[in-house]
């Protein structure tokens, strides 16, 4: 009898990234430095695939009413990317200012 051939372990985590999405509106709206991306409000947790996400991130809408602004990889193989995105009302009056000049 043939042994039958298993699989180790959970094997979608190598496929499958777990995004945070954090809120740094603030520090364009109070003109701040930013902070280690821990300090952030989340305002999601989502599962994305992990093929080509580091070119798809900046073109996805993770939370409707937000624009991307940067993302942060992990800093172990299957640890959590932090996704930094900014309502854009606030991007909006930042363009206005902007114009005003």
């Amino acid at each position: 009898m043939e042994a039958a051939a298993q699989l180790d372990g959970d094997l979608w985590l190598y496929n499958f990234a777990r995004i945070v999405i954090v809120d740094v509106s603030d520090d364009y709206e109070l003109m701040q430095a930013p902070m280690p991306s821990e300090c952030y409000p989340v305002l999601g947790e989502v599962w994305l695939p992990c093929h080509q996400l580091t070119r798809t991130l900046p073109s996805l809408t993770l939370v409707e009413g937000y624009l991307y602004d940067w993302h942060q990889t992990p800093t172990v193989e299957i640890g959590a990317w932090y996704v930094g995105v900014v309502r854009e009302d606030v991007t909006d009056s930042l363009h206005e200012r902007l114009a005003a000049l």
